[in-house]
């Protein structure tokens, strides 16, 4: 997809906005809790002062409770060019039938039969309406688990822009969808009624135009990937600071604007902004590193040019932008 050239270069935050769990075993326990909510405001304040407008994509879980619909309600209010999607967590969002749902495989919501995976589509959009007086149009499957239903689903109930694909990362050993042949760059599907903004991954190093083939056949050698990385001939390098070292990302950055990629998407988990919650911040310590991870990020995408972008100027931009398909293979069925 070719964007407008006013568009520029931009970059986007969309935050996972979810209960905390046992990342090990989604699924595996109903004792849910929302606490790490209550650290989005200092959070939102933080992206305010570098002129962001980040997009919360909100599970059935944080919805359905009042006090975490409440935090989410007075920032939107506080900043009206943030943004709801709708993310579903299929082993949380009713209906909820039985304890075969809680199956690894099942934690793919696009892996359920077609009516289970709409109806739990339509409950999360419903709370969502009723609590956030907001009607997503962006979604993001958890787990990335978009199934040969979803897009069709999605632009039978108005979406535009689904952000479930997770660029260059294979969760099919889990059960889950493959994209390793899906760059950073924007495509539309289901004949143009939606568009795909794929989470933004970065190969980096000497082979790095290579990536594609080689960084999958790596990951069948015990330790391929880590020795490719110390040596500096190819890493994947997700813009996310869960996991990634600022100075990883910020080289990538320069690489993506070299490359000419005009729209960067960033990500992090909610629970991230508590110690505890997800294996990437466990201490104070980490969370210090977390937040400067943010500060050094922003002022690398200033120096290459990429400003930010609210959700309304990406749906704007899209509709001028001129279409492109998607990688072979990557069209659901409708």
């Amino acid at each position: 997809m070719e964007w407008p050239d006013g568009f520029g270069r931009r970059f986007m935050v969309t935050i996972d906005t979810e209960e905390e769990f046992d990342w090990a075993t989604p699924g595996a326990s109903d004792d849910y809790d929302v606490s790490a909510i209550a650290a989005l405001p200092a959070m939102q304040r933080r992206f305010a002062a570098h002129g962001v407008s980040p997009i919360y994509m909100v599970d059935y879980v944080v919805a359905a409770n009042e006090a975490a619909a409440a935090v989410i309600r007075d920032i939107l209010v506080s900043d009206p060019a943030t943004a709801v999607g709708a993310q579903l967590h299929p082993w949380v969002t009713p209906p909820l039938g039985d304890a075969r749902a809680r199956a690894c495989a099942e934690t793919f919501a696009g892996n359920l039969p077609r009516e289970m995976e709409t109806a739990k589509l339509d409950r999360l959009l419903a709370v969502i309406e009723r609590s956030l007086h907001r009607r997503p149009c962006i979604y993001r499957a958890g787990r990335y688990g978009l199934g040969p239903h979803t897009i069709a689903a999605l632009a039978a109930r108005g979406f535009r822009l689904d952000a479930s694909m997770r660029a260059r990362f294979d969760y099919s050993g889990e059960g889950g969808p493959d994209f390793t042949q899906v760059t950073a760059a924007p495509f539309r599907l289901n004949d143009g009624a939606i568009v795909e903004l794929p989470l933004t991954a970065i190969y980096t190093g000497l082979l790095r135009r290579r990536g594609a083939t080689l960084h999958p056949l790596l990951g069948r050698i015990p330790r391929g990937r880590g020795m490719f990385a110390r040596l500096g001939l190819l890493s994947r390098v997700p813009l996310t600071p869960e996991g990634t070292p600022v100075r990883e990302a910020v080289h990538a950055i320069g690489l993506a604007a070299r490359d000419g990629e005009r729209l960067l998407q960033l990500s992090f988990h909610s629970p991230s902004l508590v110690p505890g919650h997800t294996p990437y911040v466990r201490t104070e310590r980490d969370l210090a590193r977390f937040h400067a991870w943010w500060e050094e990020v922003f002022a690398a995408l200033a120096r290459h040019g990429y400003a930010p972008a609210s959700l309304q100027q990406v749906l704007d931009a899209c509709a001028d932008a001129k279409r492109a398909v998607g990688p072979a293979g990557l069209e659901p069925a409708t």
